[in-house]
């Protein structure tokens, strides 16, 4: 009984733009805190859903979450679709013929989706989260184009959470991550926003007037401030050079009697030790010793959490 309610309460939020905890527990005759309770949990769940309390509040779904693909089977839209045109048939609703053709179309793509958008093809496969992240960007292109303000739950570095409403003007990818240039009505200045970094993102019906800004203007060094810099160099196996390549850039990776060493200098922060990791033993520090030690305590530590008692 729990599991259905979950489902009728995700559906309801996908059909509306916001209800409150109130509506939700008369729906289905429970209590608020019991709502909430199933809201925590589809939350945990992977569906991206913001709660804002007080005034003007209410419970949302963000407009980048899409079903997952897996939701029917072939059988199930088949049946679906055939009651939808034996209704059609009967009623002429033209609104109905439209339902069927996209029932049609989703059955026959469901094994695979990627969004294209403009001229941008994100190819969320396999690899993509629960939220779609590829929807997360075209969302935010829609709203660059069509001038739409969007309302995000944005958490930073330190796990703090901050709804803000902000005016995408751009999207930026760099360093493999996607960000987008936005002015952020709670700053009141443009700020740059890592998308993986979005919880929430909904487009509102407000329109905005675009602010000027040149490349200048943009925060294109961002990843890097000098101050964390530090001076690394690795020695490259053969099997993980296509990977130094893409990260440390082919101008960085030089070969010396057979064996490759890449030289870079790399901002300092909580994701190096991880990069370096993630490579596995195709990574060897070189210098300094101190990033060397650092990488070497964080591979002692992953191995201590797999030792048999």
């Amino acid at each position: 009984m729990k599991f259905q309610i979950m489902i009728k309460i995700l559906f309801i939020l996908l059909k509306r733009k916001r209800v409150s905890a109130g509506q939700l527990a008369a729906e289905f005759g429970c209590s608020v805190r019991t709502v909430y309770r199933y809201i925590e949990e589809m939350c945990c769940a992977g569906i991206p859903i913001d709660v804002a309390r007080g005034a003007g509040g209410g419970i949302s779904v963000s407009d980048a979450y899409k079903l997952p693909t897996g939701l029917f089977t072939r059988e199930e839209y088949t049946r679906v679709l055939d009651a939808v045109l034996a209704m059609q048939a009967e009623t002429g609703d033209p609104v109905l013929r439209e339902a069927a053709e996209k029932i049609s179309a989703r059955s026959k793509t469901q094994q695979y989706e990627a969004t294209l958008t403009g001229n941008i093809l994100v190819d969320s496969g396999t690899w993509a989260d629960e939220s779609k992240f590829s929807e997360k960007l075209a969302l935010l292109e829609r709203c660059i184009e069509e001038k739409r303000t969007a309302e995000i739950l944005y958490v930073d570095r330190e796990g703090e959470e901050t709804r803000r409403t902000v005016a995408p003007h751009l999207l930026i990818y760099k360093q493999n991550l996607w960000y987008v240039y936005a002015y952020c009505d709670l700053r009141k200045d443009f700020r740059l926003f890592k998308v993986g970094r979005i919880r929430c993102l909904n487009a509102t019906e407000e329109h905005f007037t675009p602010r000027p800004f040149s490349r200048d203007d943009l925060p294109l060094s961002f990843w890097r401030d000098g101050e964390n810099d530090i001076e690394a160099r690795f020695e490259v196996s053969p099997e993980a050079l296509p990977f130094a390549q893409e990260w440390l850039g082919v101008d960085n990776i030089v070969e010396q009697n057979g064996k490759f060493y890449g030289e870079v200098i790399l901002p300092d922060d909580e994701s190096l030790i991880m990069k370096i990791l993630s490579v596995g033993s195709g990574f060897k520090v070189l210098s300094p010793a101190s990033l060397a030690e650092r990488v070497a305590d964080a591979a002692r530590a992953i191995e201590s959490q797999y030792e048999t008692p």
